[in-house]
């Protein structure tokens, strides 16, 4: 007889959907914050009638969030332990990993010209760029001499990554993979290189009107520094399917079976269709066009309609819901687009839990986002995560 109270559940991570800012929120530049907060004060329009049922009011007061007197979810919100608002900081400790050293970015001064030599040494190719840039502006502006010259563009972004974009027709995809893949060999090397992603991001087109970045992007990531509640679960025989980039989050490990997204809507699609698999363990799926599209480009209006989506699909996905399915919904970090510059915001995160059984409660703040980590180990009676606290019933 199966000892667990839920035979599935079901995390979704809607990347960068904060909900205001950590008491050190000052130390990283980012008193104020508030994405979701914000998003709802500025949006041209904002409707999210699914969210609000579930009791996201309780958590982020608004004029244009209505806060209802019985939500139909547990509602709480979380604060991260882990030093850092990167994405693999957020995720990992949502898995039960305290992160002490954050991720180097090199946002502010572009990579150091040693690690620009030996990429382009590696490669026989020059390098371009070396900035900090958005990836379709970058290839807007630097895409043409890509193709002439058959250069890298190397950038990074207000996360810790080092990302290499070139047209698949000038460098093939296998040729590109392989040139990421040694960036990642010597950025392990050296601690003070040791981002946390190398991304591949490849892109076809004639000219700068109308270059597009493909499908075959893909992420070298750092492996998890030690087991996450994902990698107990797998040990013990249970599933763990990863939905949108979980994979390349955790390079792999822990993790059953993985499918690639294309957007929002369509992570959505996919995790909906999960619950027609019969399945026993955990799907996990995060949603970044919330953060990738909206946050980091600081569009609000483009934000708030994405949430606006996701809530509809929501909405979709609980009606949907068994008995034997439980619900988390989650965010990693902030990216509040009203905020200053293009960065990662540090702010707490929202925590959403719902079952048709469940009896819901508004919780006090809850010290770490391994609260998610520690609800599905106590659920599967496995290994538990030393930090956060489990709020199965």
């Amino acid at each position: 007889m199966n000892n667990y109270q839920y035979r599935r559940i079901f995390v979704i991570v809607a990347d960068s959907l904060g909900v205001g800012e950590l008491p050190d929120a000052g130390k990283y530049g980012d008193t104020g914050a508030n994405t979701l907060g914000h998003i709802a004060q500025y949006a041209t329009s904002f409707k999210i009638p699914v969210l609000e049922s579930l009791g996201i009011g309780h958590i982020c007061p608004s004029d244009r969030i209505k806060k209802v007197a019985s939500p139909k979810a547990t509602v709480t919100k979380l604060q991260e332990v882990s030093v850092g608002k990167d994405t693999l900081t957020g995720h990992f400790e949502l898995m039960g990993l305290e992160v002490l050293t954050p991720f180097p970015s090199f946002t502010e001064t572009g990579f150091p010209q040693e690690l620009i030599d030996k990429i382009a040494a590696f490669s026989k190719r020059p390098v371009i760029g070396n900035i900090s840039a958005s990836g379709t502006e970058i290839i807007k502006e630097l895409g043409e001499e890509q193709m002439r010259t058959g250069a890298l563009i190397v950038y990074t972004s207000a996360d810790s990554v080092l990302q290499i974009a070139a047209h698949e027709e000038v460098i093939p995809l296998p040729e590109l993979y392989s040139i990421c893949a040694y960036a990642r060999k010597i950025t392990m090397e050296n601690p003070e290189w040791m981002v946390g992603r190398i991304i591949a991001r490849p892109y076809v087109g004639t000219n700068a009107s109308n270059f597009t970045r493909t499908a075959n992007r893909h992420d070298y990531a750092i492996k998890p520094f030690g087991k996450t509640t994902m990698d107990y679960l797998k040990a013990a025989g249970f599933d763990v399917i990863a939905i949108g980039k979980i994979n390349d989050i955790f390079d792999g490990e822990g993790i059953t079976e993985f499918y690639r997204t294309k957007s929002n809507h369509h992570g959505m699609e996919t995790t909906i269709s999960m619950l027609d698999k019969d399945f026993t363990g955990l799907c996990f799926t995060n949603l970044v066009d919330f953060d990738a599209l909206y946050g980091h480009r600081r569009d609000v209006d483009g934000y708030a309609r994405a949430i606006e989506e996701f809530d509809a699909q929501l909405g979709e996905f609980i009606a949907k819901m068994g008995d034997d399915c439980l619900l988390m919904v989650v965010a990693d970090h902030g990216n509040d687009p009203i905020h200053h510059g293009t960065d990662h915001t540090r702010e707490y995160v929202p925590l959403l839990i719902y079952a048709n059984n469940w009896k819901p409660e508004v919780l006090p703040t809850q010290m770490s986002l391994a609260c998610v980590g520690q609800t599905i180990a106590d659920n599967f009676k496995i290994q538990r995560p030393t930090i956060g606290t489990s709020l199965l019933k």
